[in-house]
């Protein structure tokens, strides 16, 4: 195998840590019509980012997105009766420019289980209780994508050094 090919799949080591987290956060033993349920929706929210959302946006909008996506749905996790982390007002200029103008990522929230209401004549996404395992689920993908895409930046960043020094050499050998 070539080391190019190496480097573009993910570390066996980041790959086993994945899955234990994810057995880990999956306390009882599930039936295989649960594991295939899970199985679809997990492939669901991966379609959602990749080609929901990677692909017709910037990289770096599609990775603050990701972040922001991500954010809400840790902090609703870790606090879930906290009624500021239940609900999300589009207005908002980060919430605007990173889940409303960004392509693909309204629609991740919405998977999740938010909805849009109208209270007080404001208009807001509003996490519905009943999609606790959506939200889970799709937090873990959301952690999983956002460290691989982590992990294949500092790949390429030590690639790219590598290849400058390479070349600083070579230019170094051909003057002597």
């Amino acid at each position: 195998m070539s080391s190019d090919t190496q480097s573009s799949l993910p570390d066996p080591e980041f790959l086993a840590a994945a899955a234990q987290s994810r057995n880990a956060t999956t306390r009882q033993a599930l039936s295989s019509s649960e594991l295939l349920r899970h199985h679809e929706q997990r492939q669901k929210f991966r379609r959602l980012i990749d080609p929901g959302i990677s692909r017709p946006n910037s990289q770096e909008a599609a990775m603050a997105s990701l972040k922001i996506l991500s954010k809400i749905s840790e902090n609703l996790i870790r606090e879930p009766e906290n009624p500021k982390f239940r609900q999300f007002k589009p207005t908002n200029d980060t919430i605007r420019r990173c889940l409303i103008e960004t392509k693909g990522a309204l629609e991740y929230a919405i998977e999740m289980g938010f909805r849009p209401e109208v209270k007080d004549f404001q208009p807001l996404y509003v996490w519905n209780e009943r999609k606790g395992e959506e939200l889970r689920l799709g937090a873990q993908i959301l952690q999983e994508t956002r460290a691989l895409a982590e992990q294949k930046s500092v790949r390429s960043q030590k690639n790219a050094a590598e290849a400058k020094a390479a070349t600083e050499a070579a230019t170094r050998n051909v003057r002597h």
